[in-house]
Formats: structure tokens, sequence, C-alpha cells
């Protein structure tokens, strides 16, 4: 994790879970357990979270919020365990990329080179399409 990234923990008391069966290898295992993985977590509901930190968190993420909760899934793996323990990460960095502040971005100039590679390549080109009408 970078260090300008919050570590964010969620208790399990605020996760719902819901398991179905897994495509993908397992031979005659994944026709019979139900190891994909998918946690919701509401962050309006979250008590871990200040006021300010679940407006942010809903702001950044509304596009992946439905009804209001966060889902993620994950079925890579055969096991049910590990695909709890992979949305579980997945989600709290989720949540702890959305905490992240944003970096206000300080307006810069071109130098001068860059300009003048920028006009000169435009009269290049000017001067290659001026001779194509020039027959």
């Amino acid at each position: 994790m970078s260090p300008d990234r919050p570590v964010v923990r969620l208790p399990e008391s605020e996760l719902t879970w819901r398991f179905s069966r897994s495509s993908g290898p397992g031979g005659q295992h994944v026709n019979t357990t139900e190891t994909r993985a998918e946690v919701l977590w509401s962050p309006t509901d979250s008590s871990v979270l200040t006021p300010e930190q679940k407006a942010r968190v809903v702001a950044r993420l509304r596009g992946r919020l439905v009804d209001g909760h966060l889902s993620v899934v994950a079925s890579a793996h055969r096991s049910q365990l590990r695909n709890r323990e992979d949305a579980v990460r997945r989600l709290e960095g989720l949540v702890a990329e959305a905490l992240r502040p944003v970096k206000s971005r300080r307006p810069t100039r071109p130098t001068r080179g860059s300009v003048e590679r920028r006009l000169d390549a435009k009269k290049r080109r000017s001067q290659i399409k001026r001779g194509r009408r020039e027959w």
C-alpha cells in the first residue's frame, strides 16, 4: 500500500455476504459448492466513517453503488474462504482509494522548446499539404 492511502478496516458486522456457484477450474467440485463470494457494504450506514468520509466515499463511488450498497465479487479462487478474503481486501482497497484526498493540479506552462517543436511540426505539415495542392 502507498503511504498516502489510508488503511481502512471494515467490521464484519457491516458486511453482507452472498454465495453462489463459481465458474472456472475445479472439475466436479465447482458443480456442488458455492465458492463465488459477493460482499455488500453500505457506506451511509457505516460506523467506522465520519459523516465527511461517508459523503466523500458516496461521491467518489457513486457509479458503483447499487441501492446505496457497494458490491465486490470474487471468484478467482477454488475455496470460498479465499474468495471471501479477496473480496474484503478489494472492498477495503476501494474505500481507502475513495478516501484518499484529491491532489490539486498545479497549472504549468509548456516549455519554449515544446512550443517551438509543435509550431515547426505544424509548418512542416502545412508545407506537405500545400505541396499536394500545387500541381
